[in-house]
């Protein structure tokens, strides 16, 4: 090696392997199984994708809430997408994922979870959107197969509980491609016809790809939309659809529907034959208290001698007039002699009263004030007033 050949350092080359894989490879997805699953505090996940034959490093950094979402564990089927890359520190080549969902069946269920997310931020499963389920209702309709085990148990239940109960079936496929569009346009026929007061939507049970078109979005919406009670009866008790959640009511089995749906026969007759004593017993109390009211009037002095009663207001009457009579002279003598008081008085004041008594009174004529003071200029005229006139003298 002569001494102007460079030196590469391991950084230097772990970078440019890096460079060059990045560069050589569009992201893809791969499929495998998930092995040595570290989901770590710092919000990265950590794993393996292996096949029979080999094995890649992958890392999906934030990633770990989305793994624990989808129950991604040591031996689940997943399929990522991302793109290959070099880790440079250990010089290792690893898989940086950016997307990741569970393979076959977890496929399904990824698109279940993300459907099952959209309709919820938009308010379809909300509680206050459900609709009361009539106690007892005049008519039925039932969406279904016409020849599935889930309308013949249906039917023999509603038969043996209410044999008179009026039910419409609207038929329809509950599996495959159409199925969910065939059960979306029975809930939207019922609505359109206003024929039946309950809608009954069910199947029996199976796989998640049996049950999937009642997780289509298509048949989700028309059971949220339906102004009549919708009730989903689909599968078996561990069977969650996307119908189950936007229904107004959620049973685990067609059988179950029907015994909630509608009462027993004989529960009704009983309950009415209860109510009908209660109410007997009832009005019966309150006739036997209006009859112990009325007897109570009865032996009342009243109706044995009606006049009495009338007499006797006659003569609370007459005493009135009596009083008020008596209270009129009694307030006519208090204010005459009241009135006599106060004249006396006013006599006893008046000048004129004086002068009958002998006194004479001086005044000025000119300003007719009266003069009381013998202080008086000679030659000044005064006007002296006497009961019976007045006279005008000179002073000197």
């Amino acid at each position: 090696m002569q001494q102007s050949e460079p030196v590469w350092s391991v950084s230097a080359v772990n970078r440019a392997l890096r460079e060059t894989i990045e560069g050589a490879f569009m992201p893809f997805w791969m499929g495998g199984e998930a092995g040595s699953v570290i989901l770590h505090r710092s919000g990265h996940a950590y794993l393996q994708i292996k096949d029979d034959k080999s094995q890649i490093r992958a890392c999906y950094f934030g990633g770990a809430a989305e793994c624990r979402k989808l129950g991604i564990d040591n031996g689940s089927l997943v399929e990522v997408w991302g793109n290959l890359s070099v880790y440079e520190v250990r010089g290792e080549y690893q898989f940086n994922i950016k997307k990741i969902r569970l393979a076959g069946i977890g496929a399904l269920q990824q698109r279940f979870e993300e459907l099952k997310r959209k309709l919820e931020a938009e308010g379809l499963f909300a509680p206050e959107r459900k609709k009361p389920i009539p106690l007892l209702p005049r008519s039925i309709g039932v969406v279904s197969s016409p020849t599935g085990a889930a309308i013949r148990d249906f039917l023999q239940i509603i038969d043996r509980r209410f044999p008179d109960a009026d039910v419409k079936i609207y038929p329809a496929l509950v599996q495959g491609a159409q199925a969910a569009r065939q059960v979306a346009a029975g809930v939207e026929f019922f609505n359109r016809t206003h024929c039946v007061d309950v809608i009954v939507v069910t199947r029996g049970g199976g796989s998640m790809e049996d049950l999937w078109p009642f997780n289509e979005e298509v048949l989700a919406r028309a059971v949220a939309n339906s102004r009549i009670p919708v009730i989903s009866a689909v599968g078996h008790e561990i069977d969650f659809t996307i119908c189950d959640f936007a229904a107004d009511l959620r049973v685990p089995t067609p059988s179950a529907a029907a015994e909630l749906v509608i009462g027993r026969r004989d529960e009704f007759i009983a309950r009415l034959e209860r109510s009908a004593k209660d109410l007997n017993a009832t009005v019966k109390l309150k006739i036997s208290n209006l009859r112990s009211i009325l007897e109570r009037l009865a032996g009342s002095p009243v109706f044995h001698e009606p006049r009495r009663a009338l007499d006797v207001k006659r003569q609370y009457l007459d005493e009135m007039d009596l009083r008020l009579a008596q209270a009129l002279k009694n307030f006519h003598s208090f204010y005459t002699n009241r009135l006599g008081r106060a004249v006396t008085a006013l006599n006893t004041l008046n000048p004129r009263s004086q002068l009958e008594r002998g006194y004479v009174m001086a005044f000025d004529p000119e300003s007719g004030n009266v003069i009381t003071s013998a202080k008086i200029a000679p030659g000044r005229e005064l006007e002296l007033h006497f009961s019976d006139g007045r006279l005008k003298v000179e002073t000197k």
